[in-house]
């Protein structure tokens, strides 16, 4: 398992992503499941969440098509758009999952993968879609400004109350870091390092990219921050007013005549 999130934003994207794959308890890796490719004219990310076998295939396929100017047919750097980077990409992806699925369903569950792809192509707004494992895909929106992959479930509630697109790149690390901190305590599938990068509308490059290990100081203090904060909120909340029951219904069980 893994989580994966990107946020539109009003001054760019912000990707995180952990970096723990198992297959048991006894069996954990650390793989990277961010990935990106520049070009003076643009600046493309991909977060992957499922099979380990189904996304790195597709990661290689899409790096390979995008190293030589001749071999680019097709390639993430030679698209007219971010909308045609996402067809590619969302093609590509059910390419892999089809041929390893072989006589099967073109999107066998053994072979899933789901990801997110987000960049900026020439003068263009700065997109994000989240692509499924048919190849089809979605993109973020003023409604949804934010996608998640993988383990979401225990992360989405801070984002949901918390997250504004106007809010400083550096106050939204912080906030997807509360989100990883509550997803890693739930579920032993997700766990550090965590992987960042923020980009910056119309710079076609990294504006800040990095990995937070396990100690990690600042980490750390969000973890422990979170957890202290949580418990002062729940104490400040007015206390739930228990009702007494009538003496006739506490004796007998039935309702008072």
């Amino acid at each position: 398992m893994t989580y994966c999130v990107a946020l539109r934003m009003d001054r760019g994207l912000v990707f995180m992503s952990d970096t723990r794959t198992n297959a048991g308890v006894d069996n954990i890796s650390v793989f990277r499941k961010m990935h990106s490719w520049a070009a003076e004219d643009r600046f493309i990310t991909v977060l992957t969440a499922g099979n380990l076998a189904t996304t790195q295939a597709v990661i290689s396929l899409l790096d390979e098509r995008s190293k030589a100017v001749g071999e680019r047919v097709p390639s993430v750097l030679g698209q007219p758009s971010m909308f045609q980077v996402a067809r590619l990409v969302g093609d590509t992806l059910r390419e892999v999952i089809k041929a390893n699925a072989g006589d099967g369903q073109a999107a066998d569950s053994s072979f899933n993968a789901t990801l997110i792809l987000g960049g900026q192509v020439g003068d263009g707004e700065p997109r994000l879609f989240l692509i499924y494992p048919e190849g089809n895909f979605i993109e973020a929106s003023d409604d949804t400004p934010f996608f998640q992959i993988g383990e979401m479930k225990y992360g989405r509630p801070i984002i949901v109350r918390a997250f504004d697109p106007a809010m400083s790149f550096a106050d939204a690390i912080k906030l997807l870091l509360v989100s990883f901190d509550s997803t890693i305590k739930a579920n032993l599938s997700v766990g550090l390092p965590i992987d960042y990068l923020v980009y910056e509308a119309g710079t076609h490059r990294a504006a800040h990219e990095g990995r937070i290990q396990a100690d990690d100081p600042y980490f750390q203090k969000i973890s422990s921050g979170w957890g202290e904060a949580l418990r002062r909120a729940f104490d400040s909340l007015p206390p739930f007013e228990i009702p007494d029951r009538a003496p006739a219904e506490a004796s007998t069980g039935a309702p008072a005549p």
